[in-house]
């Protein structure tokens, strides 16, 4: 979806990831509330991204809706703010795509959790990509249909039902390869996912287990291994993983994998505000990580504290010049970030070869 002619584009890139939280609890209501104007939370998520400036930003947890209304919306919105994003990319999530079964095994067909991917109406909690530059949609490619069971060395095995096994999807929201034209230096293409939590199950870890392979479709799809070639450099694999390598539950080897793959390179974006956010809280007290690269507070409601779920990971021959979290120490910016979402605008500026 084209909004409007390519502005000059400076030489890097900022390239971004922000897991808005800009989702409701039915159809239609993140546009009733984007263009009410007057959502508190809406605009604090237009003030941090207006603020930060990307070229290109991964949205993560926004409602999908057909023909991207909500989106469209939401970038008019930006423009306002003086952010333009004349690109926008979405397709539709595995998040609320019915099943026919009972996939959480409650007995009962139909809710939430037996949907290809936890959501109570079809749509929620998706993906999204804004761009000042030109998407390749033609060339865009959504892996979301990838069943779990064929992906190598999979974990499926009794997670979920014996009969599920055949129909169940890997993504519990999304995986994209989504070709961008940069001016001058070709295509850059973006590796996009967001990962289930691998907790809100029980002992047979069905979360936890899907988390880790959702991770692992990008070694397994670099190596060549799926019915897919791997992809060209240079691209960016972003998103929301769901999961921190040090600190909280989960199974970390996957993403540790990925952030040690000679391949790509981990920029480690860190931010004041996240330090000084995780010395006053006690549950941070334990945690391994370094808190300056956190990009999520869950330290709310009894939540695991502040972690590192959130990555921007350039291919290796990218340049990166700078990174970082937007995340305020103190001040009317610092509550600005907390309102407009638990997560943190994760961002790398990149100079490609």
């Amino acid at each position: 979806m084209s909004l409007a002619a390519l502005p000059a584009i400076a030489e890097t890139l900022k390239i971004a990831t922000y897991n808005a939280e800009l989702s409701r609890r039915g159809p239609g209501l993140l546009l009733r509330d984007i263009q009410s104007g007057r959502d508190v939370q809406v605009q604090a998520a237009v003030t941090v991204i207006a603020a930060a400036s990307p070229d290109i930003l991964l949205l993560t947890g926004i409602d999908y809706d057909h023909g991207l209304v909500a989106l469209g919306a939401f970038a008019g919105e930006l423009e306002k703010a003086g952010a333009s994003y004349q690109y926008l990319f979405a397709r539709r999530p595995n998040t609320g795509m019915a099943s026919g079964l009972d996939l959480d095994g409650d007995g009962r067909l139909g809710g939430p959790g037996d949907a290809q991917g936890y959501g109570a109406f079809a749509g929620e909690g998706g993906m999204a990509i804004l761009s000042r530059l030109p998407i390749r949609e033609g060339d865009a490619h959504d892996y979301s249909a990838f069943l779990w069971s064929d992906l190598p060395d999979n974990l499926i095995k009794g997670a979920v039902p014996s009969e599920a096994e055949p129909i169940q999807r890997l993504s519990s929201t999304a995986h994209w390869a989504v070709p961008v034209e940069v001016p001058g230096k070709g295509l850059l293409t973006l590796l996009a996912w967001y990962g289930a939590p691998p907790v809100f199950d029980g002992p047979e870890d069905r979360n936890g287990r899907r988390n880790h392979d959702e991770t692992a479709f990008w070694l397994h799809l670099m190596d060549g291994r799926l019915p897919w070639p791997a992809p060209p450099a240079p691209f960016v694999i972003l998103g929301d993983a769901n999961l921190d390598p040090v600190d909280g539950e989960g199974r970390a080897d996957s993403l540790e994998a990925l952030l040690r793959d000679p391949r790509l390179q981990d920029p480690m974006p860190r931010s004041d505000g996240g330090a000084a956010a995780a010395g006053r809280d006690s549950r941070n007290r334990d945690h391994g990580g370094d808190p300056g690269l956190d990009t999520v507070d869950w330290s709310a409601k009894g939540g695991p504290g502040n972690m590192r779920v959130d990555y921007v990971l350039p291919s290796a021959a990218i340049t990166v010049t700078d990174a970082g979290v937007w995340w305020p120490a103190m001040g009317p910016d610092a509550s600005t970030a907390e309102t407009a979402s638990r997560h943190r605008l994760v961002w790398v500026e990149i100079d490609l070869p």
